[in-house]
């Protein structure tokens, strides 16, 4: 096996930093429940974030409409005491850890009118240490308003806080009983898909699913599976069918390291009244690239959004 010594490497030092190199030190331990650790800090620690665009055919209002998302997967110091990034985690390296982070996003137009969707997972990479993601963060933008949903791992249970334009919503401040993360999904198979549950077990939905169907955030029983995809034997397949709601998602991804995603399916009651039906959201991966984004800013950068298939 290669050397662990990349992992130490702060991951700081690869994204967004607010210190410079020479102020930054190792702040964790390497991890040693990954299989083929080495691949995985040569990956993921190599000063760049991975990209995906996917084509997008979104449920919404009994309709399929035509959009894009975007995965962006990246490693970084996170605060297990504020649940934020550390800005400077050599200054308090017992509090760093280090957690692979999924910023996704989905833009859709339905009629006039767009929709621009973001969650952000901070999934731990010692997930035998950390179970459950430390925080997950998601924004929904639309014409008529905007919605911000949080979810903070506590010690024996996720603090949950809704800000919402609907007046049933307003404002929600709850504590969330502990169960595994639809979110923490698409984070955890990339370190490790093996540590997927399979079975019969609770699990909390989505944020984008929670704020589209606006419904009461809770646990929910779930069959989950983990096999050979039906058509591309280069490809497994994790399926989570929900019981109590309408809704099942299959994710469709490598299976060899890095286990890139290449697909997947959400299937979900959609609309209101009349127009309600069972449709299926689909996204298909059309580029990936690696790069240090945060220092792509430039008009000269433009270029890397033609890579990723975006037409501006």
């Amino acid at each position: 096996m290669k050397s662990l010594f990349p992992i130490l490497v702060l991951s700081m030092l690869y994204s967004c930093s607010s210190e410079s190199p020479s102020e930054q030190k190792a702040s964790f331990n390497t991890l040693k429940v990954i299989n083929d650790a080495g691949k995985f800090n040569d990956y993921w620690y190599q000063g760049k974030a991975e990209i995906s665009s996917y084509d997008l055919e979104q449920a919404r209002y009994g309709e399929i409409h035509q959009g894009h998302a975007v995965m962006i997967f990246v490693t970084e110091d996170f605060s297990k005491a504020k649940k934020v990034k550390l800005d400077y985690p050599s200054k308090n390296p017992k509090d760093a850890v280090p957690v692979l982070k999924l910023n996704a996003t989905r833009n859709f137009n339905t009629g006039i009118y767009p929709y621009s969707m973001m969650t952000s997972t901070f999934t731990p990479v010692d997930y035998k240490k950390y179970p459950n993601a430390l925080k997950v963060s998601s924004t929904s933008q639309e014409w008529c308003g905007h919605t911000f949903m949080q979810l903070k791992n506590e010690k024996k249970h996720f603090d949950f806080e809704l800000r919402s334009y609907f007046e049933s919503e307003g404002e929600i401040n709850n504590k969330v009983e502990k169960a595994f993360l639809e979110d923490d999904i698409w984070t955890r198979l990339r370190i490790d898909p093996q540590s997927l549950p399979t079975g019969d077990l609770k699990m909390l939905p989505g944020a984008k699913f929670s704020r589209l169907k606006h419904i009461d955030y809770q646990a929910y029983p779930v069959k989950a599976s983990l096999g050979q995809n039906n058509s591309n034997e280069k490809l497994l397949t994790y399926q989570v069918v929900y019981n109590g709601i309408n809704r099942s998602l299959k994710i469709d991804f490598h299976k060899k390291f890095p286990y890139e995603i290449e697909s997947w399916e959400e299937t979900m009651d959609s609309g209101f009244g009349s127009k309600a039906k069972t449709l299926t959201t689909r996204a298909t991966r059309k580029k990936a690239i690696m790069s240090d984004y945060w220092s792509r800013n430039g008009n000269a950068d433009l270029g890397l959004r033609k890579e990723l298939g975006f037409d501006n």
